[in-house]
């Protein structure tokens, strides 16, 4: 509802358009053909204009509530992420930009995507990490526990890089997690608001308060916010977490990790330093 809404209006896209071109170069790195590509739930075309200017893939799959692109090097499939379409092992690719934190059941749909990867098939995904919009998250609390008396959840409860870590090595091979930390500065936190509405990312949190937000409440969080969060000219900080997630459907050519004591020299020797046994304490330096 909320994506839809905002396909009406004039959509904030900044975060999405650079989560593509980071896309586009990290496929750029991978030396491979991708013959069935799927872009999982991504709201705009950004991602697919990258995948379609990529020479390694093939057809484009664009799965998702309601995809909009009338381009016939297309194939447009209506899916929630939560119950993929696909069966298995019928993509070479899966990207998803800047949707899956919104999914109820993460781990489900990692595992959906898991299967439907061919063998040696990439996963390349980002989401918004829990890192984000903590400044606003904070101020609210401020505000609603002064004036209010208590605190209801205004900001998504994000997921934390270390779980998401956790998630990829369950089925997947080669999982690496990283994290790109975006500042973007407002003229104010309701400047902040009105981008968030306009990305589609309010509060859908069947936990918060149904009530609108009292008007001195709303003021209090705004003032809350510049007097933590501004800059010497007055613009206000927010951040934005996006984690990355990359890894494969397991195949028998990948590479593996050797086993504990295979190692054919000894650490100590490569460093160029004397061995310290478990257990025993370094000496006094000379």
């Amino acid at each position: 509802m909320r994506q839809a809404r905002v396909r009406k209006l004039a959509p904030a896209t900044f975060l999405l358009d650079r989560a593509a071109v980071e896309l586009g170069e990290r496929l750029s790195a991978v030396l491979r053909r991708f013959d069935v590509a799927a872009d999982l739930g991504t709201p705009t075309d950004a991602v697919r204009r990258m995948l379609a200017a990529n020479r390694n893939i093939g057809m484009i799959v664009a799965a998702g509530a309601n995809p909009q692109e009338a381009d016939q090097s297309l194939l447009r499939v209506a899916a929630d992420e939560e119950a993929l379409p696909f069966a298995d092992a019928a993509l070479d690719l899966v990207v998803s930009m800047l949707t899956l934190q919104f999914v109820n059941d993460l781990p489900g749909t990692l595992i959906q995507v898991r299967r439907a990867l061919k063998p040696d098939g990439l996963f390349l995904a980002a989401l918004v990490g829990g890192e984000s919009l903590t400044e606003l998250r904070s101020s609210f609390a401020a505000a609603e526990s002064e004036i209010e008396g208590g605190v209801s959840p205004h900001v998504a409860p994000f997921a934390d890089v270390r779980e998401i870590g956790g998630l990829l090595r369950a089925g997947f091979a080669l999982p690496v997690v990283d994290v790109d930390r975006l500042v973007v500065r407002y003229d104010s936190a309701f400047a902040l608001m009105h981008d968030l509405r306009a990305m589609g990312a309010t509060n859908a949190l069947r936990e918060r308060r149904r009530k609108p937000l009292r008007r001195g409440t709303l003021a209090r969080m705004a003032e809350i916010y510049a007097g933590r969060y501004a800059d010497a000219d007055g613009r206000v900080r927010a951040t934005f977490e996006i984690i990355w997630l990359s890894a494969w459907a397991p195949h028998e050519s990948q590479q593996k990790p050797l086993k504990p004591g295979s190692a054919a020299q000894r650490l100590a020797d490569a460093l160029g330093t004397a061995e310290i046994s478990a257990g025993e304490k370094p000496g006094p330096s000379r």
